[in-house]
């Protein structure tokens, strides 16, 4: 036991993360965990939005009957930023076609929020259609 030296590492030199390391990475974490839980529910409604008008298109033979069975749709899967009468229909050449455009303002702090801007057609070339601001 008489030539064993004990070495210790110097405080500075010690490795891991700081209290306020870890504070930085919670806030942020959390930031990013509040910005989901508000943009994913937009998202999935977009998602629900697209697959209603793909059905509607083609479930309907007039512009009325794909706007009563798009809000049928739209009633079954809480579809609440665009109705019926926010369709834009318009013939084809292999039967109508149906677009939709609409921006989702997701408040976020104080003066910020957030702009999502939505837009889908089940044409094959798309093209830019009239925005419709939802708050």
């Amino acid at each position: 036991m008489g030539g064993e030296i004990m070495m210790h590492r110097p405080v500075d030199k010690q490795r891991g993360v700081s209290l306020f390391g870890l504070i930085v990475a919670l806030i942020i974490l959390g930031f990013i965990a509040v910005m989901a839980m508000k943009i994913v529910p937009a998202v999935v409604e977009y998602r629900g939005i697209l697959k209603a008008i793909q059905e509607a298109k083609g479930s309907g033979t007039t512009v009325m009957e794909i706007r009563q069975s798009y809000d049928r749709r739209a009633e079954v899967g809480y579809l609440e930023s665009i109705r019926g009468y926010d369709l834009e229909i318009v013939k084809g050449e292999d039967g109508f076609d149906v677009s939709f455009a609409y921006e989702r303002k997701i408040p976020l702090v104080g003066p910020a929020s957030l702009l999502l801007e939505f837009s889908g057609t089940t044409a094959k070339s798309p093209l830019r259609n009239p925005t419709r601001k939802i708050q």
